[in-house]
């Protein structure tokens, strides 16, 4: 039988070179930390901003100030699929070498004798 594999191209790259994923999502993880940093509260302060002076808040660049967060949380939430991306590709090459450690040897073949009876 066949195994049909629904793996992308990117994903099996990244399960048989494990030490770039691991570099890659070592590099993620320090992102996604980075961009995250103090996210909420600079949010909070700009909506505040944004409803205390409307208007002249929009116009000042706070909305500009706002789209900028958005697409810092975009780019963070990007770091961390990615991050996810590799722990799961490692997860996968670590649990694959695991099962062929512990895989059994091929059965041998009972090979029955003339004088051996099938019920005994």
């Amino acid at each position: 039988m066949s195994k049909v594999s629904n793996r992308t191209r990117i994903f099996e790259w990244m399960v048989d070179h494990s030490k770039l994923t691991f570099l890659l999502m070592s590099f993620s993880f320090v992102a996604f930390g980075v961009l995250s940093l103090n996210l909420i509260s600079y949010i909070a302060a700009n909506a505040n901003y944004l409803l205390t002076y409307q208007w002249m808040a929009f116009i000042d660049g706070g909305a500009q100030q706002l789209l900028e967060i958005w697409l810092t949380t975009f780019l963070a939430l990007a770091c961390y699929l990615i991050f996810k991306l590799c722990e799961h590709a490692l997860i996968e090459r670590i649990a694959h070498q695991a099962h062929q450690a512990v895989a059994p040897p091929p059965a041998m073949e009972v090979v029955q004798s003339e004088f051996t009876s099938p019920l005994h």
